[in-house]
């Protein structure tokens, strides 16, 4: 009870801005569903009290009075009607956004480890579909009960005021109504759970179909993708089709009970009215009654199974918003944080990590790389040279009792991650870029970056001679994920755009793999230019990317199996050694330049 009430509250915070709206909607269909209630009232005062009155004889020679009176009614209750609808719809988008809001916000914030388990294109269904399905309800179906409510209260009074024998059987139907709808509630919420997901999946399917098309059109997949779509989609299909005929049946079956509710007051009704238990005019109005309580009843099983719906796309947007956010500190604390560390000296002492219950990735790792100083690092795939990068930035967090990582003498948990990765820049072999422009791409490091600076970085990076020769230079629209580009110049992209960080440290994660040894090696020289206090980490498979390090350290099955200087390296006649001779009799050796 405890956890439902703290659901609740936690789904009031987006009624912030809609609250007064949705307050404005439920008074407004009040109001409409009052007048409503009097039109049966007139039809019964004109057919009892003024057809053929004496008393009422002006009404009875004037019945367009009443006609007007009608149609007056009607068109308050349209008024009234719009007004409803039109609050609902701006506080229903007032809610839809806020929930967004929040959660692309606490997405940014997630670890990487949330990240590895949740497909993206589950989190899109979950952040877009599902808060459709919440805002639907809280909006239209919950505004709808509201209505019900008042609507069941003020007939159900008025019925009772005309005829107690006939409110009698007519309170008999809606217990009925109401039990059988909460058994269809029951059996379409477990089916409706199973084909949310598996929309999730389908969704899924389309989105790394999309990201990766060039994969998909380099190893000839088009058939195996569409065999792996049909066969989600049919799932999704056969799933959505039997919650289709278990919806079907429960309206069938609630036609036959309505139905059978509206014909036994109509018989009974004519029974007293014979008896003359009930006037000509009474028995109208309590059928006209009768009858608009029979809809919204019979629509208690599709306002349930909204919820159910509901339920289980809150049950999912809540499980993003249950997932632990990454440390963040106020804004006005960053810069007192940033004065309290001394200098940049980066230590790993006896580190040791893994990716979940996976197996060991390193394995008692040592070294310190002083402010300032180039580090290298070389290694295989899945010697866990990746892994240091990624563990030093605090995408992954280094399990307690795993050894520690410091920076400026201070253990990076210590460090809130806004002054951690403001201090750390770093570029990956695969950098992402955005679907602009190649100047809004560079300039997303720093928004206040001017064109020269953003030249000046590109030029460091050896991208500015590629970029002038596009047609539309730094305006060039870059195709999603950097598809328009090719490698090389996407690695040289993300760097420029790195530097523009001018952050105290520097981490290229095999980002120059893309790009010849020439070029390599042009950037390095303009980086130690540019950056002669910073602190370079390479990492790399390519010794020559590495050779002018300081200090250089060999990676093998998650350990340290060589470190030193290149010249060191080379006499020690190690893993070092057996990878440059392998590397550079493939090339030629006198064009590298240190």
């Amino acid at each position: 009870m405890k956890e439902k009430h703290k659901k609740i509250k936690w789904m009031g915070r987006f009624f912030q801005n809609a609250r007064k709206y949705f307050i404005i909607a439920v008074l407004a269909s009040f109001i409409s569903t009052g007048l409503n209630a009097l039109t049966p009232q007139v039809f019964r005062f004109a057919i009892d009290s003024v057809l053929g009155s004496q008393k009422y004889s002006y009404l009875s020679n004037h019945l367009w009075l009443i006609a007007g009176l009608l149609v007056f009614l009607a068109l308050l209750s349209g008024i009234s009607l719009f007004v409803c609808k039109f609050n609902a719809s701006k506080a229903g988008e007032n809610f839809a956004k806020n929930m967004r809001d929040t959660l692309f916000s606490h997405v940014q914030k997630l670890p990487m480890e949330w990240h590895d388990k949740n497909q993206t294109g589950d989190i899109i269904q979950r952040c877009t579909s599902d808060v459709e399905v919440i805002r639907n309800f809280v909006v239209t179906q919950l505004l709808e009960v509201f209505r019900t409510a008042f609507l069941v209260i003020i007939s159900f009074g008025m019925m009772w005021a005309m005829n107690r024998k006939l409110s009698l059987l007519v309170l008999f139907f809606v217990p009925i109504v109401i039990i059988y709808s909460t058994i269809f509630y029951r059996l379409i919420a477990q089916r409706f759970t199973v084909a949310d997901e598996a929309e999730g999946e389908l969704s899924t399917v389309v989105q790394e179909n999309a990201t990766g098309v060039r994969v998909v059109r380099a190893f000839g997949r088009e058939q195996f993708e569409m065999e792996r779509f049909q066969d989600k989609n049919e799932k999704f299909a056969k799933l959505w089709i039997r919650l289709g005929s278990l919806s079907g049946l429960y309206w069938g079956v609630g036609d036959f009970i309505t139905g059978l509710q509206v014909i036994t007051i109509i018989v009974l009704g004519t029974i007293e009215g014979v008896k003359g238990s009930i006037s000509v005019g009474e028995f109208i109005a309590f059928a006209s009654y009768n009858t608009a309580l029979v809809w919204p009843i019979r629509g208690l099983g599709r306002i349930l199974s909204d919820m159910s719906k509901a339920g289980v796309s809150f049950e999912r947007v809540h499980y993003i918003i249950r997932g632990e956010e990454e440390d963040y500190c106020q804004k006005e604390d960053v810069k007192k944080i940033e004065k309290e560390l001394p200098h940049y000296d980066i230590v790993f002492s006896n580190v040791s990590f893994q990716y979940g219950t996976g197996k060991q990735v390193l394995s008692n790792i040592d070294f310190t790389i002083p402010q300032g100083t180039t580090f290298g690092i070389l290694g295989g795939t899945g010697s866990g040279k990746s892994t240091i990068a990624q563990l030093l930035n605090r995408l992954y967090q280094l399990p307690e009792g795993k050894g520690s990582i410091t920076l400026g003498g201070t253990p990076i948990e210590e460090i809130p991650l806004e002054v951690l990765r403001k201090k750390i820049g770093i570029v990956l072999q695969e950098p992402f870029l955005y679907s602009r422009t190649i100047k809004e791409n560079i300039r997303a490091a720093s928004k206040e970056a001017s064109m020269e600076d953003i030249q000046k970085a590109a030029q460091i990076a050896c991208v500015d001679a590629s970029i002038q020769h596009f047609t539309d230079g730094y305006e060039t629209m870059v195709g999603e994920r950097g598809i328009t580009l090719s490698g090389g110049q996407k690695q040289r992209v993300a760097i420029a755009r790195m530097l523009l960080q001018k952050a105290p440290i520097l981490i290229f994660d095999d980002s120059l793999s893309a790009v010849d040894s020439q070029t390599d090696s042009l950037i390095r020289k303009a980086l130690k230019q540019y950056e002669k206090e910073a602190t370079i980490l390479f990492i790399s498979h390519r010794v020559a990317t590495l050779m002018g390090a300081d200090q250089i350290i060999v990676l093998s099955h998650g350990h340290i199996a060589e470190r030193g200087t290149h010249e060191e390296l080379m006499a020690a006649s190690g893993i070092y050694r057996q990878v440059y001779d392998i590397q550079m009799s493939q090339d030629d050796r006198k064009k590298v330049e240190i």
